[in-house]
């Protein structure tokens, strides 16, 4: 006679990354192979930052670290780690020749010329977080170069568009550590098991909410935005829409993605051309948003239609429910 334990022991563990990577590789636009040797590789660096994050307050690696990052803001101890090991994964992985990250000026070159990929990367959104043991997220954004193979890769290779990502995904280090993915597919999510050191399938072909009642947004900038953009934000007041705002925009665009709402960063008088980063921010956030079914756009085209003029390019971003999003837009046309 079986047990109620002996039925629990029965349980499978699930499907892993790497087999699903494995089973899901004819789906890609290159099925060699080499695409998911990287996807694995990022997700190993992904281990790495969670179990980093973990004991940061054992090992004083929280705070502030003393300098400021290419885009003039405050380095945490923990942003230079992570951009640290990322581009030691993706070097050592050997399929990466080129690396955008947030917190370095230039293109990082890994010396792997005859590797095909080049990755755009946050190695740590939201981090100003982490001393208050608030969620926070790593953002990547993988490009096939476009440069030859066994020379050195140029800004070309970064400046394709948001329409030629052949992957796009980010990880989550909240509750739990979950890695969400697409390669223009469909979504799914990956859960951290620490016990097993693996990721589990736990988010299967993901499909976003068409409508939602969740709006989040900097209620600090309220006085500085537009009035459509005010406007809009008063007609979800008006509804009894729930305003969530965490700070963090892995975090806010992934609670947002899976019960349906709305993110809005709309240019500010100090940030006249929006805050988030084009590259490494807003295009792989736009690609797993489309390939769930949700919307993303600067308010006057699709984001993967910008033409991108700089590596740290920012845009104003309108992201989630296509409801919602529709009607925003409508109000600012």
């Amino acid at each position: 006679m079986e047990t109620k334990m002996d039925h629990h022991l029965a349980v499978p563990v699930g499907v892993t990354l790497d087999r699903y990577i494995m089973h899901n590789q004819n789906s890609f636009a290159f099925a060699t192979g080499e695409l998911s040797q990287l996807l694995r590789d990022i997700a190993l660096a992904g281990k790495i930052i969670n179990r980093e994050i973990n004991r940061a307050g054992l090992i004083d690696i929280t705070g502030g670290f003393g300098t400021n990052n290419v885009q003039g803001e405050a380095q945490q101890k923990l942003d230079v780690v992570a951009n640290i090991r990322f581009i030691r994964a993706l070097i050592n992985g050997g399929e990466v020749c080129a690396i955008i990250s947030e917190e370095d000026d230039d293109i990082i070159y890994t010396g792997n010329n005859n590797a095909k990929y080049v990755v755009a990367m946050d190695p740590l959104d939201g981090s100003s977080n982490i001393d208050v043991n608030v969620s926070i997220g790593t953002i990547f954004s993988i490009y096939r170069r476009i440069t030859p193979l066994g020379t050195q890769p140029s800004l070309e290779d970064f400046m394709q568009g948001g329409e030629e990502q052949v992957a796009a995904g980010y990880i989550l280090y909240g509750s739990s550590t979950i890695l969400v993915y697409t390669t223009g597919n469909g979504v799914a999510g990956f859960t951290y098991d620490s016990s097993l050191g693996e990721f589990i399938l736990s988010h299967q072909n993901i499909k976003s909410p068409k409508d939602g009642k969740i709006f989040s947004y900097n209620e600090g900038n309220y006085n500085q935005y537009a009035e459509p953009i005010k406007t809009y934000l008063n007609h979800c007041r008006d509804r009894g829409y729930s305003s969530r705002y965490i700070g963090s925009l892995v975090a806010d665009f992934h609670r947002n993605l899976l019960k349906g709402g709305v993110y809005l960063y709309p240019p500010t008088h100090k940030d006249a051309n929006g805050k988030l980063r084009l590259l490494y921010e807003c295009y792989p956030l736009a690609m797993i948003a489309e390939q769930a079914g949700a919307k993303a756009s600067d308010g006057s085209q699709r984001v993967l239609d910008i033409k991108p003029d700089s590596l740290h390019q920012r845009v104003p971003l309108y992201i989630g429910a296509e409801t919602m999003v529709k009607e925003l837009l409508g109000l600012l046309k």
